[in-house]
C-alpha cells in the first residue's frame, strides 16, 4: 500500500508527496475505450450578488457557445457543463441560462420532501425552480458541517427521487491521506451515500473527487494520486455493481481544478471532467477548463451521447 509523506515547503505550506510503488502502473489501465461525456460542473459557493450573478451568465453565455448545443440538437456533446450558485440566485441563473445547454442546480438539499425544516431547501423545491441537479456530500458540509455519511446517502435518494442528477463528492482529509487511509475512506463514503441508489439510477450520478486537503489551498494532487484515486474508486463501483455499470459512471476531479491544470487532469484515462470552485467565476478560466474536458474526444476517449 502507499505510503504518504507530508513535507512542509518555504512560508509555511505544505504538500503531499506520495511513495510510488513500481508496479503503480496498472493504475492507468486503458479505459479509454468507454463512452462517457465529460462533466464540468461550477460550484459558485457563496459568491457574487444579483448584479454580478446575472453579469457572469452573460459572460458564459458568450464564453462556452463553442460547447453548447441548441436543446433541440441531435449533436453529441463534447462535454456537459453545469453551474451552482448560491440559492438566491437559481431563478436568476436558470431564467438566464434558458435555451442555453448548461444545466443549473442546486448546492445541497435536504433529504426531507417537505415539513418544518427551517433554512433547509428540498429536492423538489429545486426542481420546481428549474434546477436538474445538485451537488450532495462536499466536504465543506461533510467537514465544516459535520454531516454524516448516513445523511449524505439519505440526501442521494432524496435528489433522485425528485428527479434531480446528483453530483456525490467524497474525498479524504490530509490525516486521513497521511495514515494510508484515502481508498478506504472513499470506499466507505462511496457505500455509505449509494446505499439506496440501484443500477438504474446510478446514471443519474457523477462522482466528484475531492481531496480535502487540496480544496481552496491551491495545492493539487498530482496526475499519479488524481488516477490512482479515481481508479479505486471505480474499482469499488465495480464491486457494488459491476464491470459494465462502473465504467459508465462519470468520475470527476474537484481538488482544486483551475485553467493551469485541466488539460493534464482531464487527460487522465479515468479523470472525466471535475466539479471546478473559484475558475468557475472567471468565464475565461472556466471555458478553458471545459475546453479541456472537450479535448478527451481528442485522445482516443470517445464521448457518449
Amino acid at each position: 500500500m502507499n505510503a504518504w509523506r507530508a513535507s512542509d515547503a518555504r512560508m509555511g505550506a505544505w504538500r503531499i508527496r506520495v511513495v510510488r510503488r513500481a508496479f503503480a502502473a496498472p493504475y492507468y489501465h486503458a479505459t479509454m475505450g468507454t463512452n462517457r461525456t465529460p462533466f464540468i460542473g461550477g460550484n459558485w459557493k457563496m459568491n457574487l450578488n444579483g448584479v454580478a450573478a446575472k453579469a457572469l451568465v452573460q459572460e458564459l453565455i458568450q464564453a462556452l457557445a463553442p460547447h453548447c448545443n441548441s436543446p433541440s440538437s441531435s449533436q453529441s456533446r463534447s462535454v456537459e457543463i453545469a453551474v451552482f450558485p448560491p440559492y438566491p440566485y437559481l431563478s436568476t441563473v436558470v431564467s438566464g441560462l434558458r435555451g442555453i445547454d448548461i444545466a443549473v442546480g442546486g448546492q445541497d438539499c435536504s433529504p426531507a420532501e417537505k415539513g418544518a425544516f427551517t433554512g433547509q431547501v428540498s429536492a423538489g423545491i429545486l426542481r420546481d425552480i428549474g434546477c436538474t441537479m445538485c451537488i450532495i456530500g462536499h466536504s465543506e458540509r461533510r467537514h465544516g458541517l459535520h454531516e454524516s455519511d448516513a445523511l449524505v446517502g439519505e440526501k442521494v435518494t432524496a435528489a433522485l427521487a425528485a428527479g434531480l442528477g446528483v453530483v456525490l463528492c467524497v474525498g479524504e482529509t490530509r490525516s486521513e491521506r497521511e495514515a494510508g487511509q484515502a481508498h478506504m475512506v472513499n470506499a466507505r463514503q462511496l457505500r455509505a451515500a449509494l446505499a439506496g441508489v440501484n443500477g438504474p439510477s446510478l446514471s443519474k450520478v457523477v462522482i466528484a473527487y475531492e481531496p480535502v486537503w487540496a480544496i481552496g489551498t491551491g495545492l493539487s494532487a498530482t496526475p499519479d494520486d488524481a488516477q490512482e484515486a479515481h481508479h479505486e474508486i471505480r474499482k469499488q463501483l465495480r464491486s457494488l455493481y459491476d464491470a459494465e455499470l462502473s465504467e459508465s459512471v462519470r468520475i470527476v476531479y474537484g481538488g482544486s481544478l483551475n485553467a493551469a491544470n485541466a488539460q493534464i487532469l482531464c487527460a487522465l484515462p479515468d479523470v472525466d471532467g471535475g466539479l471546478v470552485g473559484g475558475a468557475s467565476l472567471k468565464a475565461a478560466d472556466f471555458e478553458t477548463v471545459c475546453a479541456a474536458a472537450a479535448a478527451r474526444t481528442g485522445l482516443g476517449i470517445p464521448r457518449g451521447g
